[in-house]
């Protein structure tokens, strides 16, 4: 059974989904998985969220326990003995403080990186409530909001939605022939319906050239997921 390394609540992703050219990720892709789609389509997200009660092996940091992160990813799957296992590829994840940058690049080999955030969660009237997610870039702040029901619902499965949702692995390159795996666990989550939404970031200097067509077009989907307790386990190089 693997071990635990990180404990936490992620609460409030707004998950903005654009359809991608598949020639786009592939030299993205880790050693010895391949691209996962959805009905013959495959998918960049661009995710905000918020950390929450964050430990790591059981402890807790002063400053590091709530902050925001945004990222950008895309799915994969890893064809294990067990069966097809689905997971998340990062392309850059962001957050506000360096220490939680230098643990995920050092142990997992991620591509975080550090820059001011800052988030507000607020009513917009009775029914709904606005999430909105902010990252600093040069002297510019970057954005992805939304204006959501508060009511939530489960999602449907063989859903886009479910398949956004429903990765529940990690794959990082770590050379030319080696990849690391770790497992991510949680309930599946509820998500509010999303009736407004906007956004603004500075692609090609964050995600680089590759990603500015994807993310320059109307996302195929939005959703705000919950979110709920979350486990990362231990990481472990595929053999």
């Amino acid at each position: 059974m693997p071990k635990k390394f990180l404990t936490a609540q992620w609460r409030n992703l707004l998950m903005a989904n654009f359809e991608t050219d598949p020639a786009v990720l592939r030299s993205y892709v880790p050693y010895g998985t391949e691209l996962d789609e959805w009905n013959g389509k495959h998918y960049v997200s661009l995710v905000g969220f918020l950390f929450k009660d964050t430990r790591v092996r059981g402890l807790s940091f002063p400053f590091h326990k709530n902050f925001e992160e945004v990222n950008l990813r895309f799915y994969v799957r890893y064809k294990h003995a067990e069966g097809w296992r689905r997971g998340v590829v990062f392309v850059k994840e962001l957050v506000p403080k360096r220490m939680i940058t230098m643990v995920a690049n050092t142990l997992y080999g991620e591509k975080y990186a550090t820059l001011p955030m800052r988030h507000t969660w607020e009513d917009f009237d009775q029914q709904r409530m606005k999430v909105r997610y902010e990252w600093q870039s040069g002297r510019q702040w970057n954005h992805i909001e939304a204006i959501a029901d508060k009511a939530a619902a489960f999602v449907s499965p063989g859903s886009k939605e479910h398949f956004i949702t429903e990765h529940y692995w990690g794959y990082t390159q770590l050379n030319a022939q080696q990849t690391s795996e770790y497992q991510v666990t949680h309930p599946s989550w509820r998500i509010h319906p999303v009736h407004e939404f906007s956004f603004h970031c500075d692609t090609e200097v964050i995600y680089g050239r590759h990603f500015t067509d994807s993310l320059s077009q109307a996302p195929a989907s939005v959703f705000l997921a919950e979110g709920s307790g979350i486990e990362v386990m231990k990481g472990n190089a595929l053999i």
